[in-house]
């Protein structure tokens, strides 16, 4: 029997779901989630002190993908793994690279300041004492 799978945003607002209401949520038996469970590296239950799987929001968004990708999409599980690590890839090359904007940024901010402080050294140098005979001295007024 087919299973309607809910959207991402009609997940319930929990912490923690049990194997039975994910397979719910998902649309597929126990022992398919059991068994996704061992081929993809980002679905990890949390056990509890009763020994049960619990997963969490991110778990169950993960399986309602990894289904959309077998059932929907036709992936073979290698291909689906493959699929996602590319995917991960993509999103941690996307954070690395603000974070080189960042330093980029704090690098252009240094040299701002760096250049800043050189001009301000030559308006000091402008209002320092005259130098008569190579030593400072007072400007004669007279």
């Amino acid at each position: 029997m087919k299973r309607a799978i809910p959207a991402s945003s009609a997940i319930p607002d929990k912490v923690y779901f049990r194997i039975g209401e994910v397979s719910q949520l998902v649309g597929v038996d126990a022992h398919v989630l059991r068994y996704w469970e061992t081929e993809f590296s980002l679905i990890k239950p949390f056990r509890g002190k009763s020994k049960q799987r619990l997963y969490r929001q991110q778990d169950v968004e993960n399986l309602l993908q990894i289904r959309e990708l077998l059932h929907r999409q036709g992936f073979t599980i290698n291909g689906a793994r493959n699929y996602l690590k590319a995917l991960d890839k993509r999103h941690s090359d996307i954070s690395n690279l603000d974070e080189l904007k960042v330093t980029s940024s704090q690098n252009n901010m240094a040299s701002l300041l760096a250049e800043i402080k050189g001009e301000l050294l030559d308006i000091v140098v402008l209002l320092a004492p005259v130098k008569i005979d190579g030593s400072l001295g007072q400007v004669d007024k007279g």
